[in-house]
C-alpha cells in the first residue's frame, strides 16, 4: 500500500504522526508528508489507522497491483 497526503485537505492535526511516525511526519510548513512510500507490511496496521483517524480525510491510500507488489 502506498499512503499519499491529499495538501488541500490536510490541516496540520498531527494525529497520523502521533500514529505512524515511521511514515508520517509534518513537515516546517506544518502539514503532513509522508516519509516512507512503500511502507513494510508490519505498519500498514498504523498506516490504516492514521487514515481513518485524520479529521480531514486527507490520507489516501493507494493500492499497489500484483505486478508492483512483486518488485517491491
Amino acid at each position: 500500500m502506498k499512503p499519499i497526503i491529499d495538501k488541500e485537505l490536510c490541516i496540520g492535526d498531527g494525529i497520523c504522526e502521533d500514529i505512524c511516525p515511521h511514515v508520517f511526519k509534518l513537515g516546517d510548513e506544518g502539514l503532513a508528508y509522508v516519509v516512507d512510500t512503500n511502507p513494510e507490511a508490519d505498519l500498514w496496521d498504523k498506516v490504516e489507522e492514521a487514515a481513518r483517524e485524520c479529521p480531514t480525510d486527507a490520507i489516501l491510500l493507494e493500492a499497489y497491483g500484483p505486478e508492483q507488489e512483486m518488485a517491491a
